[in-house]
C-alpha cells in the first residue's frame, strides 16, 4: 500500500493536537486491520450458505439459535490471538495526554482495552461480552471455543453475544455519551472507519457542526471526508505513531 501524505498535513494535524485539550477518537474496522482481524463479511459474504446480514439478527438467533452461534464462536477464535497494533497503543497513551479524552469504536474486537484504553464508548458492543436473554445478567467471557453451543447462562436460559446485530438500535447511553463528546470535543480523529454506518458515523457530522476540527486517517477518504480539516491518508498503525512524533516535537 502506498502511503500518501504531505509533510503539510502532518503538521497541521499536529498543530490542532497541540492546541486542543478536549479531544475525541472514532475508530472503525482500519484501525484493527494491521492486528490480523478478520472483515465480518469474510471470503463472499455467506456463513454456511446465508448472507452474513441474515446471520446477524435477532431472527436468526431466535430461529436457530446453533448456526448463530457457531458463527460466533468462530469469529472468536478467530480474534483470540490478534494483538493490539501500534495505532491502539498510541491512542492509549494519549487518554493521559489531554484534559479530556473520549474514544469511541464501532469494533468489537476490544482491542483498544488490550491495549490498556479505559471507559472506551463500545457503540456496537463486544464479542467477548454474553447477555442472557433470560435474566438479562451481562458479562465477560473469552472462552474461545465454547464447550458446547448454545451456551447457557447459570440460571438455565440462552446467552447471547452482546453486539448490536442489524435492526436493533445503539445501546441509548452509549450512544448520548458519545455524542455529547462529540458536541463538546476541539479535535475529533476519525480513524480507519468509511464513515457509512449510521447513527455511528453521525458523530463525526456532530463534532463538525459543533466546531470541531476533523482530522480523518484512512487510507482511502471515507464518505464524510469533506467534513475534514486534515487529510492523512495510509494504515493507521503508521499514521498515528507519525502523529503522536510530531505531536511530542510540539509539545516537549
Amino acid at each position: 500500500m502506498t502511503t500518501m501524505i504531505t509533510l503539510d498535513s502532518m503538521t497541521r494535524a499536529a498543530e490542532l493536537l497541540a492546541r486542543a485539550s478536549r479531544v475525541m477518537v472514532f475508530t472503525g474496522a482500519g484501525v484493527s486491520a494491521e492486528s490480523g482481524v478478520p472483515t465480518f463479511r469474510g471470503a463472499g459474504g455467506l456463513w454456511e450458505g446465508h448472507p452474513v446480514e441474515q446471520v446477524a439478527t435477532p431472527e436468526a438467533f431466535a430461529a436457530d439459535p446453533l448456526m448463530v452461534w457457531r458463527f460466533y464462536d468462530q469469529r472468536r477464535v478467530n480474534l483470540a490471538p490478534r494483538r493490539p497494533n501500534p495505532a491502539h497503543q498510541v491512542l492509549a497513551r494519549w487518554q493521559e495526554r489531554f484534559a479530556s479524552f473520549v474514544l469511541a469504536t464501532q469494533n468489537v474486537d476490544s482491542l483498544h482495552e488490550d491495549a490498556g484504553s479505559r471507559g472506551v464508548l463500545h457503540l456496537h458492543g463486544s464479542i467477548w461480552r454474553v447477555r442472557c436473554c433470560r435474566c438479562q445478567e451481562e458479562r465477560e467471557d473469552r472462552t474461545a471455543p465454547f464447550p458446547a453451543l448454545p451456551p447457557r447462562c447459570s440460571c438455565g436460559g440462552l446467552l447471547r453475544p452482546a453486539v448490536v446485530w442489524f435492526g436493533e438500535p445503539l445501546p441509548m447511553d452509549v450512544l448520548e455519551t458519545a455524542m455529547v463528546a462529540s458536541e463538546r470535543c476541539e479535535v475529533l480523529l476519525v480513524v480507519g472507519t468509511s464513515a457509512v454506518v449510521y447513527p455511528a458515523a453521525g458523530l463525526v457530522e456532530v463534532a463538525a457542526s459543533a466546531g470541531a476540527s476533523v482530522i480523518e486517517v484512512n487510507p482511502q477518504a471515507s464518505a464524510l471526508a469533506w467534513l475534514a480539516s486534515v487529510a492523512l491518508r495510509g494504515p493507521a498503525g503508521e499514521m498515528l505513531p507519525r502523529l503522536e512524533e510530531a505531536l511530542a516535537e510540539r509539545t516537549s
